[in-house]
Parts: structure tokens; sequence; C-alpha cells
């Protein structure tokens, strides 16, 4: 099957013939990042799926697995870290624990609290299934050059800082 071309263009001469009155140009930005977006997830998450995992449960062992040994953290600091709710992060925790990836205990430090760590197949899973993420990434981007990828990372970063009101990303 082949690629649908992009149409980007034609849309921008139509819009330019039908409303020269109005600069059409962001598409040019918006569209193309917003279709490489859906192209990305469709990607991403078949590796996921590879290894039983949902998106949300990728990210919660990839930051448990971040966190170094004992690859623990606190139910918040995953909520935050995976940018959800803690009643979201609830249920990818339950759904994990049921799978046998993660486990809860008391915390020690405080005894209210509950800590959040990969279990012995947790970590066996996620080694795999980020083992063969960063594969895929780097198939996903194998048409991009080093510096073309150096100065995108550079820009998307200063742009999602302007759009998340943090300021100049990194």
């Amino acid at each position: 099957m082949t690629a649908p071309a992009d149409r980007v263009p034609q849309i921008l001469a139509e819009w330019a013939r039908e409303r020269p009155d109005l600069d059409a140009s962001p598409m040019g930005v918006i569209g193309r990042i917003h279709r490489i977006g859906l192209h990305l997830t469709d990607e991403l998450t078949r590796v996921y799926r590879e290894f039983g995992l949902g998106e949300g449960d990728f990210d919660v062992l990839a930051t448990l697995r971040r966190a170094g040994a004992p690859f623990e953290r606190t139910p918040s600091e995953l909520a935050t870290s995976t940018m959800v709710t803690t009643g979201a992060m609830t249920k990818r925790v339950d759904r994990l624990e049921g799978a046998g990836l993660v486990s809860r205990r008391v915390s020690e430090a405080d005894g209210r609290g509950r800590v959040v760590q990969l279990t012995a197949p947790g970590l066996e899973v996620i080694d795999r299934a980020y083992s063969r993420h960063l594969e895929n990434e780097e198939r996903l981007l194998s048409g991009v050059s080093e510096d073309d990828r150096a100065a995108l990372a550079r820009i998307l970063g200063h742009w999602l800082a302007d759009v998340e009101g943090t300021g100049r990303g990194a």
C-alpha cells in the first residue's frame, strides 16, 4: 500500500485561493505534526502490545525502572511523572499489580502512604519492552539525519515549553 501524499501544500493553496486575506501557513506545521502524531501513536502502541502493555502501563513501568534500584515510587510521584490523575494512576497500578508486574506496600517513611515497586517479572518485561521501544523509535527516525534530529529536538523543546507555559525548553 502506498502512503498517502502530503496534501498540505494543496490545502494551503486552496485556502490561499478562497481566503487570500488570511495567512494559513501555520497549517503547514500544525497539520503535519498532527498527522505525524497519529502515526507515532499507532507505531508506539503496537510495540507496547507485543508485551501485553498499554501506553499507560508502559509509562508506569518505565517510570519505576528509571527510578533505579529498588525501582519504586509513590503513587503521587508516578501520577506526576506520567501526567495523569491519581485516580487514573490507581487504575493503572491495579491492572499492573493484577498482572504481577508491580507490588504495593506501606511506605516505611510514612506509614499512611503506599509505595509501588517493580516485581522481578515487571523488571524483565520493562527491560525487554524498553529495548524494543528504542529500536522502534530509531526505525521511525531512520529517515531523519542526526543534525535534523538535534534541530527538531531543540525546536520542539522550545515550542512545547511555550505551549505549556513553562518557559524555554532545553
